[in-house]
This record gives structure tokens, C-alpha cells and sequence, in this order.
């Protein structure tokens, strides 16, 4: 029976990489959503667990870049400063620091190891498979930041772009509610083939008298971040979508239901990765005020909006009004999940990972103690102590010079609104990372986004050319 699932990926990578390459968006995206699935028997990879997302990343790494056009391209980008020049330095600051400081502070630094069967302060450093299979998984990730920059150039893609991303919500929403169904119909048999990685798997986990939703990933918290990077880029990105009924029917209702399926995945990241959501989106809707804003957004039914959002308020200071004891259940888990989150044993467990994170940092004399050396449970902890102070400024360095980009080249407002949602975007799965990332690697989430981004700046004005050929033609 597993058998089959895994026929039906390698079929469908097959039809992917043989063809266009608009064909990897949709295996991209749609991927997302089988976290737990591993598509090569980890009996065959020494229990390493190859999951569908990281084969596609290659895939695309191999027909875009494995040639001698890309190989210029890549070489050129990494070589400019406004472009891919810092994301490039840290990784070579990234394989430098994993290649020699866990040998060269071996049994004089503690780490939390990054796979570890039970609960410790602190193990001594000394060089593991981890420190590789990281790296590996970090180059992966900055060579797909290439990729995608590099496949994004071409203006015709972005339907097929909007077309992944809706596909990919879809089956985040489809997984998630075949795994909140399996509580009470047994279709264990359906969702097991796609449950075979060879980490702990998560997916029987009921609190408050209620189960956990994790879809097909391999706990809560993994799948509530990723039905919160679904959310950013349905909502910020409807915009752009040209027809009509997706971008007023389908889109919103995707929206209305990723955030249902957060909250039933109970992850408290991902709840303040939601209400990171609902700031961010407050503050954009409240730009569109701007002439300039709707000029852009022609098409946007802000009215329809306000109502919506007025009709919901209304129903909601309404329940608070005549029936506020109906709300007691909702009170209670977000004082369970959120603020109270401080007082409970897992807290303080991630809580030391951290702090034995910043201390392998001061201790290795900020230099870090290499990928995948030890683990934390937030992000900047990660890259700060995994490839040190240097590592860490450049590539923060790096995402702020994504995040600051505000022009394109073309006058395509099209274009200058997915570089605005990839702003929007990156925020509240950027505090979600703060909260539970574990590892340097970045990974998929904001390897498209930085890809997207610097294509976004990078494609030319077609009016532009159109005058440039016609001058040629002319002389």
C-alpha cells in the first residue's frame, strides 16, 4: 500500500521536470502539505527522510540552474551586491563554520543535539551526520533562491504562480480535514501511506478534549505555520488574480477556512502567527485608502470587505452582549495555549534549548558551532548560533534588502502588487519562525519568497522594450 503513493510522486516528478517548468510551481506548492510522507523508503537512506518538497527543490535546481545559462546566471547574481551577493557569502560562511568549528571546539562547548531520544541540558559538541544533512538541506534551500529567481523572470509564469498557490491552499484545507475526519471515521488506511517519515509523528495528540489537527504533517505546530504561509499568500496575493469568481469567491473562502484549520490545529505559533495575520492585514487594507493604492487595486471590492469585516464585529460584540458565557470555551484554550503558555514544562524546555543556543554562540567567541550543531526554539537563536555573528548579519543583512525593495522595473501594476504581499507576506511567518524554528536552514517557505521577490524587480517594462526594438528596427 505505500508502494502507491510513492509511484504516484515519482510519476508526477517525472511529469514535471520533463516538461515546462511552470509544471514545478504546482509540485511545489502542492507538496507543501505532505510533510510527514517520505517518497523514498527510509529504510533505503540510512532513516534519513527525503520528503516530496526538498525533491522538488532539486528537481527545479537541476532543469533551471544544471546548465550552462544557469550556471552563468547563477555565478552573475551571486556576484552583485543589489541581488543574491549576501545570501551567496553566507552560505559560504555557512559551510566554512560547519566544516571546522564542531572539531575545532569538540567536547568544550554544549549544544542541545538536534536529534536526541530524551530529555538534557546540555551534551557536549562533537561533530555528527546532522552538521551534513543540515548543510545540505541550507544548500538546497539558497540554490531554489536561485532557481526561482532565475524560472520568475519570465512575466508569463505568474498565472501559473497564482494557479500553485491556490492549489496548494486547497490541499492544505483537503488533508487537514481528512485528518479531522479520521477522529471519528476510521480512515487510517487512506491517510498511512503518506505518514512514513522516519521522525516522531505527532498525529494522535488530543488536548482540551479535542484533537489536534496536523493534516498530513508531522505534528500541529508544523502544519498550523504552514496553513499560516498559505494565508498570507492567498490573501496578499488575490490582488493579482485577473478572474473575477477566485479572486471575490474561491480566495476569501480559502482564507475563512485556513484560518478555521489554525485554529483547530491549536498551535499556539501558529495562533500568534494568526494574529500577526489579522495586524498585518488591518494595516494593509488601511493603505488602500491611498490614491495610488487603488489605483493599483481597481478591481478590489474594498466595500464588500468593510461590510464583512463590520458584519462579523457585530456578531461577535452581539454574542458578548447577550450571551457572553458562550465564549467561555475559546477564553479558556487561549489562556491555555497562549498566555499561559509560559508556565508549562514545554515551554521551559524550548525555552533552555534557546538559551543553551546564545551560550554555544558566546562560548565559540561568536564564531557558531555549525549546522545543525544544536537546536533552539527560535530562528534568530538558530543562524546566530549554528553559523555565528558573521553568518547572522549577512543574512539578515539579506532579508532586509528583500524586504526594502519597493520598485519594478515594469509598469505592470501586477507586479508591484505580489511585491507588496511578499512584504505582507513574510511577517507573520517570519514571527511564527521566531517562535518554534529549530534549525538555520530558512527553508521552502522563504526560499520562494526570496526568489519571487528579486524577480519581481528584475523583470523588464514591456513598453520599455517595445520602444528599444523599435528604435533598432529603425536604425
Amino acid at each position: 500500500m505505500n508502494l502507491i503513493p510513492i509511484l504516484i510522486f515519482w510519476g508526477l516528478a517525472i511529469w514535471g521536470v520533463s516538461g515546462p517548468p511552470y509544471r514545478l510551481l504546482y509540485l511545489f506548492f502542492g507538496s507543501l502539505a505532505f510533510g510527514s510522507f517520505a517518497v523514498v523508503s527510509p529504510s533505503l537512506t540510512a532513516g534519513l527522510t527525503l520528503t516530496p518538497t526538498y525533491i522538488i527543490m532539486l528537481m527545479t535546481i537541476i532543469k533551471v540552474l544544471l546548465n550552462k545559462d544557469g550556471m552563468v546566471f547563477f555565478l552573475a547574481q551571486a556576484m552583485k551586491r543589489n541581488r543574491l551577493l549576501l545570501l551567496f557569502l553566507f552560505w559560504v560562511v555557512a559551510v566554512v563554520i560547519t566544516l571546522f568549528m564542531p572539531r575545532l571546539f569538540a567536547g568544550e562547548v554544549s549544544i542541545i543535539p538536534v536529534r536526541f531520544t530524551g530529555f538534557t541540558l546540555g551534551d557536549p559538541l562533537t561533530p555528527t551526520s546532522q552538521n551534513f544533512s543540515q548543510l545540505a538541506y541550507l544548500s538546497i534551500s539558497i540554490a531554489y533562491v536561485f532557481a526561482t529567481f532565475r524560472l520568475l523572470r519570465n512575466a508569463e509564469y505568474y498565472g501559473y504562480l497564482i494557479k500553485a498557490i491556490l492549489l496548494g491552499a486547497v490541499l492544505v484545507v483537503v488533508t487537514g480535514a481528512l485528518d479531522y475526519l479520521d477522529y471519528f471515521v476510521d480512515i487510517d488506511p487512506l491517510l498511512a501511506p503518506f505518514r512514513t517519515a522516519s521522525y516522531a509523528l505527532l498525529v494522535e495528540v488530543e488536548i482540551m478534549g479535542g484533537k489536534r489537527v496536523v493534516g498530513l504533517m508531522p505534528e500541529a505546530s508544523a502544519y498550523g505555520s504552514l496553513c499560516v504561509f498559505f494565508l498570507c499568500l492567498v490573501h496578499f496575493f488575490r490582488d493579482a488574480i485577473p478572474q473575477t469568481w477566485v479572486r471575490e469567491r474561491l480566495a476569501p473562502a480559502l482564507v475563512l477556512l485556513l484560518i478555521l484549520f489554525i485554529w483547530m490545529s491549536t498551535s499556539s505559533a501558529a495562533y500568534v502567527g494568526l494574529a500577526a495575520f489579522l495586524l498585518v492585514a488591518v494595516s494593509e487594507w488601511s493603505g488602500r485608502r491611498s490614491t495610488l493604492y487603488l489605483s493599483m487595486h481597481k478591481n478590489r471590492r474594498f466595500g464588500f470587505e468593510f461590510w464583512t469585516a463590520w458584519l462579523l464585529l457585530s456578531m461577535l460584540g452581539m454574542i458578548v452582549l447577550f450571551s457572553p458565557d458562550s465564549l467561555d470555551p475559546v477564553v479558556d484554550k487561549m489562556d491555555q495555549l497562549v498566555f499561559n503558555k509560559t508556565e508549562t514544562s514545554s515551554y521551559e524546555e524550548r525555552s533552555m534549548w534557546t538559551a543553551v543556543g546564545w551560550q554555544a554562540l558566546r562560548d565559540t567567541w561568536g564564531l557558531g558551532v555549525g549546522m545543525g550543531a544544536t537546536r533552539t526554539s527560535s530562528f534568530i537563536a538558530a543562524v546566530f548560533s549554528n553559523v555565528g555573528i558573521l553568518g547572522g548579519v549577512l543574512y539578515f543583512g539579506f532579508v532586509a534588502q528583500i524586504l526594502l525593495r519597493k520598485k519594478t522595473l515594469s509598469t505592470d501594476k501586477k507586479y508591484s502588487i505580489l511585491l507588496r504581499g511578499v512584504r505582507y507576506a513574510y511577517i507573520p511567518s517570519f514571527i511564527v519562525a521566531i517562535l518554534v524554528g529549530t534549525t538555520a536552514d530558512f527553508g521552502s517557505y522563504n526560499a520562494i519568497l526570496y526568489g519571487l521577490a528579486l524577480a519581481l524587480v528584475s523583470i523588464p517594462d514591456k513598453k520599455e522594450n517595445a520602444v528599444r526594438e523599435n528604435i533598432y528596427h529603425q536604425i
